[in-house]
């Protein structure tokens, strides 16, 4: 039998760099203002936030750093099921009929300011997709 190597410890410190690289792409293409922004990585303060914006050699909590994946994959499962670039930018701000959303967007949902709403729209649209990835 082999005996298996211990994980590496994940390197909060570049995966926090990427994290916010990737972020601040995608809140471009959304359009997302600062109050969106700021809400959508959990509230830091302002300070705090334009610090991430100018210096992204930072250590991000596993909070915002779980905020992030769920974006990035919220991101990229619109890209699939809307492969029209401005259709699926423009698909977080429409009103959906969904009971998820009840009438309104899912940026609306996402802005609730609690993670468990970014985890539920991923989770509705990866079974939109078909499954998890």
């Amino acid at each position: 039998m082999s005996a298996t190597a211990p994980a590496k410890p994940i390197d909060a410190r570049a995966l926090s760099g990427a994290g916010l690289r990737t972020f601040f792409r995608i809140a471009g293409v959304w359009k997302l203002s600062t109050d969106e922004q700021t809400t959508l990585l959990g509230g830091p303060a302002r300070s705090t936030f334009f610090n991430w914006k100018k210096d992204r050699d930072v250590e991000l909590s596993k909070d915002t750093l779980e905020r992030i994946s769920y974006i990035i994959g919220i991101y990229k499962a619109l890209q699939i099921l809307l492969p029209e670039p401005a259709a699926a930018d423009a698909w977080i701000r429409k009103s959906n009929n969904a009971s998820l959303f009840a009438g309104k967007s899912a940026l609306r949902r996402m802005m609730s300011g609690h993670v468990s709403d970014l985890f539920l729209v991923r989770q509705y649209l990866d079974a939109q997709r078909g499954g998890w990835p």
